[in-house]
């Protein structure tokens, strides 16, 4: 599940005023004094931060970017040059994958895709509709560094996969993006997995039928996985900007990509 910055804000607001009702009571009850609570972050300083990190602009074209001199990109750098040097290091070695083929599997919002600008014209408010006619539009740039990391893993011989939350209907969207966003390898459907509600694959029937989708986002990811190791691959490194893009499992390495702006349990 999809949370905004305003909505985790708000939530977190609203537990707190609970946690304070709750120990006022319980000190009348008790003779004991209140326990103190803690402001949460203010949202409009938040903000400024987030933007600072991203290094965010307005272009003419009303559409906000982020800086390729950012510490939003300095973080992607990092977690690139590691991940380059875990991709070289396992390809040198093919053997440890017990004779099956390197793979490499990455989410697809904000971690091949940014989506900046949706999150700053929105006000960090998670719509269904416009984020739906965001993704099919197409427009989105590349997360910093990412089609030069699938580039490096492919010519050390290591296979791409697309694994994302995005709806079957929105694939070509997701698809026609992550090509015109510079990735220059195979993206049909046993290279681009989304979440196909109306007709879920096999492999995901514990969680997942045609009548009834009941898998989180780890379940989702972790079956696929699964699926594609089956299928004779050994993935040696799964990206996400999410901690549920990368729990469960099938991957000898994660990479947590920075993003303070939505969190998807």
């Amino acid at each position: 599940m999809r949370k905004s910055l305003r909505v985790a804000g708000l939530a977190t607001a609203c537990t707190v005023a609970g946690a304070a009702l709750y120990a006022t009571g319980a000190a009348s009850a008790d003779q004991a004094r209140p326990r103190p609570t803690k402001e949460p972050h203010n949202i409009g300083l938040l903000v400024g931060e987030i933007d600072e990190y991203y290094g965010a602009s307005k272009g003419a074209d009303g559409v906000w970017k982020s800086s390729p001199d950012s510490p939003y990109a300095k973080d992607l750098a990092r977690i690139q040059a590691r991940a380059k040097k875990d991709i070289r290091k396992a390809a040198r070695h093919p053997h440890r994958g017990h004779g099956k083929k390197p793979a490499i599997v990455l989410d697809v919002d904000d971690t091949a895709l940014l989506s900046f600008d949706y999150e700053k014209t929105a006000n960090y408010v998670y719509d269904n509709d416009s984020w739906d006619a965001y993704v099919k539009a197409a427009k989105r740039p590349a997360v910093f560094g990412m089609p030069e990391l699938v580039a490096y893993a492919k010519r050390h011989g290591v296979e791409v996969f697309f694994l994302t939350g995005l709806a079957e209907s929105q694939r070509e969207g997701a698809v026609t993006n992550l090509a015109k966003a510079g990735y220059r390898t195979p993206l049909d459907r046993t290279h681009v997995f989304t979440k196909n509600k109306p007709n879920p694959p096999a492999y995901l029937s514990h969680c997942a039928t045609p009548d009834a989708w009941k898998c989180d986002t780890v379940q989702f990811k972790e079956g696929t996985r699964k699926h594609i190791e089956f299928t004779g691959y050994n993935i040696i490194g799964s990206f996400g900007d999410q901690v549920s893009d990368l729990a469960g499992g099938y991957a000898d390495r994660t990479y947590k990509l920075p993003n303070p702006t939505y969190f998807v349990g």
